[in-house]
Protein backbone atom coordinates (compact mmCIF):
# COMPACT_ATOMS: atom_id res chain seq x y z
CA UNK A 1 0.00 0.00 0.00
CA UNK A 2 2.00 3.05 -0.97
CA UNK A 3 0.41 5.96 1.23
CA UNK A 4 2.71 8.39 -0.15
CA UNK A 5 0.97 8.16 -3.49
CA UNK A 6 -2.27 8.62 -1.65
CA UNK A 7 -0.88 12.08 0.03
CA UNK A 8 0.20 13.25 -3.40
CA UNK A 9 -3.22 13.13 -5.10
CA UNK A 10 -4.72 15.13 -1.67
CA UNK A 11 -1.74 17.54 -2.19
CA UNK A 12 -1.21 17.14 1.44
CA UNK A 13 1.43 15.23 2.94
CA UNK A 14 1.27 14.13 6.40
CA UNK A 15 3.47 15.07 9.63
CA UNK A 16 1.84 12.12 12.12
CA UNK A 17 1.65 8.70 10.05
CA UNK A 18 -0.56 7.27 12.55
CA UNK A 19 -3.31 9.84 11.52
CA UNK A 20 -3.38 8.67 8.13
CA UNK A 21 -3.75 4.91 8.79
CA UNK A 22 -6.55 5.75 11.40
CA UNK A 23 -8.58 7.45 8.83
CA UNK A 24 -8.08 4.71 6.42
CA UNK A 25 -9.20 2.05 8.95
CA UNK A 26 -12.79 0.68 8.92
CA UNK A 27 -14.37 -0.45 12.35
CA UNK A 28 -14.14 -3.73 10.70
CA UNK A 29 -10.87 -3.48 10.65
CA UNK A 30 -9.56 -2.66 14.48
CA UNK A 31 -11.03 -0.99 17.32
CA UNK A 32 -8.49 1.81 16.31
CA UNK A 33 -11.20 2.75 13.27
CA UNK A 34 -11.81 6.08 11.88
CA UNK A 35 -15.43 6.83 13.38
CA UNK A 36 -14.41 9.83 15.13
CA UNK A 37 -12.45 11.20 12.48
CA UNK A 38 -15.14 10.86 10.19
CA UNK A 39 -17.39 13.10 12.33
CA UNK A 40 -14.72 15.81 12.81
CA UNK A 41 -14.07 15.88 9.17
CA UNK A 42 -17.45 16.56 8.45
CA UNK A 43 -18.23 19.13 10.43
CA UNK A 44 -14.84 21.04 9.00
CA UNK A 45 -16.06 20.01 5.22
CA UNK A 46 -19.68 21.55 5.89
CA UNK A 47 -18.27 24.55 7.04
CA UNK A 48 -15.49 25.01 4.32
CA UNK A 49 -17.89 24.43 1.51
CA UNK A 50 -20.35 26.91 2.72
CA UNK A 51 -17.82 29.61 3.00
CA UNK A 52 -16.83 28.46 -0.94
CA UNK A 53 -20.47 29.13 -1.72
CA UNK A 54 -20.63 32.35 0.44
CA UNK A 55 -17.62 33.89 -1.55
CA UNK A 56 -18.36 32.74 -4.54
CA UNK A 57 -22.28 33.42 -5.23
CA UNK A 58 -23.03 36.37 -3.41
CA UNK A 59 -26.10 36.80 -5.33
CA UNK A 60 -27.68 33.57 -3.74
CA UNK A 61 -30.08 33.46 -0.97
CA UNK A 62 -29.90 31.49 2.03
CA UNK A 63 -32.05 28.78 0.81
CA UNK A 64 -30.48 28.12 -2.86
CA UNK A 65 -26.84 28.60 -0.51
CA UNK A 66 -28.46 25.60 1.68
CA UNK A 67 -29.59 23.59 -1.29
CA UNK A 68 -25.97 23.53 -3.00
CA UNK A 69 -24.38 22.60 0.01
CA UNK A 70 -26.20 19.78 0.73
CA UNK A 71 -25.82 18.68 -2.49
CA UNK A 72 -22.30 19.24 -2.58
CA UNK A 73 -21.60 17.15 0.65
CA UNK A 74 -23.95 14.61 0.03
CA UNK A 75 -22.83 11.05 0.17
CA UNK A 76 -22.51 10.40 -3.68
CA UNK A 77 -20.82 13.79 -4.45
CA UNK A 78 -17.91 12.35 -1.91
CA UNK A 79 -18.29 9.12 -3.64
CA UNK A 80 -17.25 10.65 -6.41
CA UNK A 81 -14.35 12.55 -5.27
CA UNK A 82 -12.97 9.27 -3.45
CA UNK A 83 -13.32 7.28 -7.25
CA UNK A 84 -11.05 10.16 -8.43
CA UNK A 85 -8.63 9.56 -5.95
CA UNK A 86 -9.02 5.88 -6.04
CA UNK A 87 -9.25 5.93 -2.53
CA UNK A 88 -10.53 2.17 -2.24
CA UNK A 89 -6.80 0.47 -3.23
CA UNK A 90 -5.89 2.04 0.39
CA UNK A 91 -8.44 1.24 2.57
CA UNK A 92 -8.21 -0.99 5.98
CA UNK A 93 -11.14 -3.04 5.69
CA UNK A 94 -11.75 -6.31 7.78
CA UNK A 95 -11.99 -9.40 6.12
CA UNK A 96 -16.04 -9.83 5.96
CA UNK A 97 -15.85 -6.66 4.58
CA UNK A 98 -12.99 -7.53 1.84
CA UNK A 99 -15.26 -10.44 0.91
CA UNK A 100 -18.47 -8.80 0.48
CA UNK A 101 -17.31 -5.88 -2.00
CA UNK A 102 -17.04 -3.20 1.15
CA UNK A 103 -14.22 -1.29 -0.99
CA UNK A 104 -16.17 -0.45 -3.87
CA UNK A 105 -19.18 0.46 -1.28
CA UNK A 106 -19.94 4.40 -1.15
CA UNK A 107 -20.94 4.92 1.97
CA UNK A 108 -17.45 3.20 3.23
CA UNK A 109 -15.38 5.28 0.36
CA UNK A 110 -17.40 8.54 1.22
CA UNK A 111 -16.71 8.14 5.56
CA UNK A 112 -13.05 7.51 4.81
CA UNK A 113 -12.54 10.63 2.86
CA UNK A 114 -14.28 12.51 5.40
CA UNK A 115 -12.27 10.73 8.30
CA UNK A 116 -8.66 11.92 5.72
CA UNK A 117 -10.35 15.67 6.25
CA UNK A 118 -10.34 15.50 10.03
CA UNK A 119 -7.10 13.60 9.78
CA UNK A 120 -5.35 16.58 8.60
CA UNK A 121 -6.92 19.54 11.09
CA UNK A 122 -5.70 17.77 13.74
CA UNK A 123 -2.19 17.15 11.88
CA UNK A 124 -2.43 20.64 10.81
CA UNK A 125 -5.06 22.56 11.33
CA UNK A 126 -8.13 24.22 9.88
CA UNK A 127 -5.95 26.07 7.11
CA UNK A 128 -4.64 22.89 5.50
CA UNK A 129 -8.17 20.66 5.68
CA UNK A 130 -9.45 24.04 4.13
CA UNK A 131 -7.08 24.21 1.44
CA UNK A 132 -7.73 20.82 0.08
CA UNK A 133 -11.54 20.75 0.43
CA UNK A 134 -11.15 23.54 -1.90
CA UNK A 135 -8.64 21.74 -4.15
CA UNK A 136 -11.77 19.15 -4.23
CA UNK A 137 -14.70 21.69 -4.86
CA UNK A 138 -13.28 24.49 -7.17
CA UNK A 139 -13.32 22.61 -9.94
CA UNK A 140 -16.69 21.11 -9.42
CA UNK A 141 -18.26 24.53 -8.97
CA UNK A 142 -16.61 25.75 -12.11
CA UNK A 143 -18.51 23.13 -13.93
CA UNK A 144 -21.87 23.36 -12.46
CA UNK A 145 -25.14 25.64 -13.19
CA UNK A 146 -26.02 27.26 -9.13
CA UNK A 147 -29.69 27.29 -10.16
CA UNK A 148 -30.14 24.11 -10.89
CA UNK A 149 -27.80 22.10 -9.08
CA UNK A 150 -29.30 19.76 -6.85
CA UNK A 151 -32.94 20.04 -8.00
CA UNK A 152 -34.95 17.22 -9.32
CA UNK A 153 -36.19 16.72 -12.46
CA UNK A 154 -40.11 17.72 -11.41
CA UNK A 155 -38.88 20.67 -9.41
CA UNK A 156 -37.27 22.05 -12.93
CA UNK A 157 -40.24 20.99 -15.01
CA UNK A 158 -42.28 23.21 -12.91
CA UNK A 159 -40.37 26.36 -12.57
CA UNK A 160 -39.47 25.98 -16.47
CA UNK A 161 -43.10 25.78 -17.55
CA UNK A 162 -44.20 28.39 -14.61
CA UNK A 163 -41.43 30.66 -16.07
CA UNK A 164 -43.59 30.48 -19.70
CA UNK A 165 -46.50 30.47 -18.07
CA UNK A 166 -47.77 27.43 -18.75
CA UNK A 167 -50.13 25.20 -16.68
CA UNK A 168 -48.56 22.30 -14.07
CA UNK A 169 -48.06 18.94 -15.63
CA UNK A 170 -49.66 16.50 -14.35
CA UNK A 171 -48.92 12.51 -13.37
CA UNK A 172 -50.54 9.36 -13.60
CA UNK A 173 -49.75 6.09 -12.78
CA UNK A 174 -50.84 3.81 -16.15
CA UNK A 175 -49.49 0.46 -15.16
CA UNK A 176 -47.27 -1.56 -12.63
CA UNK A 177 -44.95 -4.24 -13.59
CA UNK A 178 -43.58 -7.07 -11.36
CA UNK A 179 -44.08 -8.76 -8.17
CA UNK A 180 -45.29 -7.21 -5.63
CA UNK A 181 -41.66 -7.25 -3.74
CA UNK A 182 -40.34 -5.59 -6.95
CA UNK A 183 -42.95 -3.26 -8.70
CA UNK A 184 -42.04 -1.13 -11.27
CA UNK A 185 -44.29 1.74 -12.47
CA UNK A 186 -45.13 3.13 -15.36
CA UNK A 187 -45.91 6.96 -15.34
CA UNK A 188 -47.82 9.09 -17.40
CA UNK A 189 -46.29 13.16 -17.74
CA UNK A 190 -49.30 15.58 -19.27
CA UNK A 191 -48.43 18.47 -20.25
CA UNK A 192 -51.59 19.89 -22.65
CA UNK A 193 -50.60 23.38 -23.75
CA UNK A 194 -47.52 21.92 -25.32
CA UNK A 195 -49.07 18.41 -26.72
CA UNK A 196 -46.94 16.41 -24.55
CA UNK A 197 -47.36 12.66 -23.21
CA UNK A 198 -44.47 11.43 -22.23
CA UNK A 199 -43.75 8.34 -19.61
CA UNK A 200 -41.17 7.22 -17.03
CA UNK A 201 -40.51 3.96 -15.23
CA UNK A 202 -39.41 3.66 -11.73
CA UNK A 203 -38.92 1.23 -8.55
CA UNK A 204 -41.26 3.78 -7.32
CA UNK A 205 -44.05 5.76 -7.74
CA UNK A 206 -41.67 8.82 -6.85
CA UNK A 207 -39.37 7.67 -9.02
CA UNK A 208 -41.12 6.56 -12.04
CA UNK A 209 -42.66 10.57 -12.05
CA UNK A 210 -39.09 11.57 -11.49
CA UNK A 211 -38.31 9.73 -14.82
CA UNK A 212 -41.16 11.17 -17.02
CA UNK A 213 -40.86 14.86 -15.53
CA UNK A 214 -36.83 14.94 -16.69
CA UNK A 215 -38.05 13.42 -20.71
CA UNK A 216 -41.23 16.09 -20.45
CA UNK A 217 -38.46 18.71 -19.53
CA UNK A 218 -36.27 18.13 -22.69
CA UNK A 219 -39.17 18.03 -24.85
CA UNK A 220 -40.27 21.02 -23.51
CA UNK A 221 -37.37 23.07 -24.38
CA UNK A 222 -36.95 21.71 -27.63
CA UNK A 223 -40.77 22.47 -28.60
CA UNK A 224 -40.31 26.32 -27.71
CA UNK A 225 -37.16 26.44 -29.22
CA UNK A 226 -38.94 25.31 -32.26
CA UNK A 227 -41.49 27.97 -31.63
CA UNK A 228 -42.03 30.96 -34.35
CA UNK A 229 -40.37 34.41 -32.78
CA UNK A 230 -43.14 36.83 -31.58
CA UNK A 231 -44.92 39.04 -33.77
CA UNK A 232 -44.64 36.89 -36.18
CA UNK A 233 -48.07 35.51 -37.66
CA UNK A 234 -48.91 32.00 -37.68
CA UNK A 235 -51.92 30.29 -38.97
CA UNK A 236 -54.22 29.40 -35.91
CA UNK A 237 -53.54 25.63 -36.32
CA UNK A 238 -50.79 23.41 -35.94
CA UNK A 239 -50.88 19.93 -36.40
CA UNK A 240 -49.16 17.89 -33.28
CA UNK A 241 -48.10 14.13 -33.85
CA UNK A 242 -47.21 11.82 -31.25
CA UNK A 243 -44.59 8.86 -31.60
CA UNK A 244 -43.25 6.59 -28.72
CA UNK A 245 -45.75 8.99 -26.11
CA UNK A 246 -43.73 12.31 -27.04
CA UNK A 247 -45.32 14.85 -28.92
CA UNK A 248 -43.91 16.85 -31.49
CA UNK A 249 -44.87 19.72 -32.96
CA UNK A 250 -44.79 20.53 -36.71
CA UNK A 251 -45.71 23.88 -38.03
CA UNK A 252 -47.84 23.69 -41.16
CA UNK A 253 -45.93 26.60 -42.82
CA UNK A 254 -44.35 29.86 -42.46
CA UNK A 255 -47.61 32.18 -41.60
CA UNK A 256 -48.06 33.97 -44.94
CA UNK A 257 -51.30 33.83 -47.28
CA UNK A 258 -49.53 32.23 -50.23
CA UNK A 259 -52.55 33.78 -52.04
CA UNK A 260 -51.18 37.46 -51.63
CA UNK A 261 -48.20 36.12 -53.09
CA UNK A 262 -49.69 35.12 -56.59
CA UNK A 263 -51.71 38.51 -56.99
CA UNK A 264 -49.75 40.74 -59.40
CA UNK A 265 -49.16 44.10 -58.82
CA UNK A 266 -51.73 47.13 -60.58
CA UNK A 267 -50.24 48.97 -62.65
CA UNK A 268 -49.22 52.32 -62.02
CA UNK A 269 -51.10 55.32 -63.73
CA UNK A 270 -49.35 58.38 -64.61
CA UNK A 271 -50.55 61.50 -63.72
CA UNK A 272 -53.09 63.20 -66.56
CA UNK A 273 -51.55 66.60 -68.06
CA UNK A 274 -54.03 69.48 -67.95
CA UNK A 275 -54.60 69.51 -72.15
CA UNK A 276 -55.27 65.35 -72.09
CA UNK A 277 -58.00 66.84 -69.13
CA UNK A 278 -59.64 68.63 -70.95
CA UNK A 279 -59.70 66.69 -74.52
CA UNK A 280 -61.12 63.88 -72.10
CA UNK A 281 -63.89 66.10 -70.44
CA UNK A 282 -64.57 67.04 -74.22
CA UNK A 283 -64.97 63.94 -75.45
CA UNK A 284 -67.22 62.89 -72.36
CA UNK A 285 -69.42 65.66 -72.88
CA UNK A 286 -70.33 65.04 -76.94
CA UNK A 287 -70.51 61.12 -75.84
CA UNK A 288 -72.81 61.64 -73.21
CA UNK A 289 -76.11 60.62 -74.21
CA UNK A 290 -80.16 62.34 -73.24
CA UNK A 291 -81.20 61.79 -70.11
CA UNK A 292 -84.38 59.65 -69.87
CA UNK A 293 -87.29 61.63 -69.27
CA UNK A 294 -90.31 59.45 -67.57
CA UNK A 295 -93.40 59.30 -69.07
CA UNK A 296 -95.95 61.86 -67.54
CA UNK A 297 -99.07 60.18 -65.54
CA UNK A 298 -102.03 60.09 -66.73
CA UNK A 299 -104.94 61.74 -65.03
CA UNK A 300 -107.94 60.02 -64.25
CA UNK A 301 -111.11 62.35 -65.26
Amino acid sequence: MNLQLLQTRLGYTFQDAGLLQQALTHRSHSSLHNERLEFLGDSILNCVVASVLYERFNAIDEGDLSRLRANLVKQQSLYEIAQKLELSQFLRLGEGELKSGGFRRPSILADTLEALLGAIFLDAGFNAARDVIRAFYIPILDSVDPRTLGKDAKTLLQEFLQSKKISLPTYNVVATHGAAHSQEFEIECLVPKLGIQVYGRGGSRRAGEQAAAKLALEVAEQALLKSPPAGRKTKPRAAQLKLAGIATIQSDGDGEDDSLADTAPAPAVAPATPAAAATKASGNAGDAKPPKHPHPETKSA
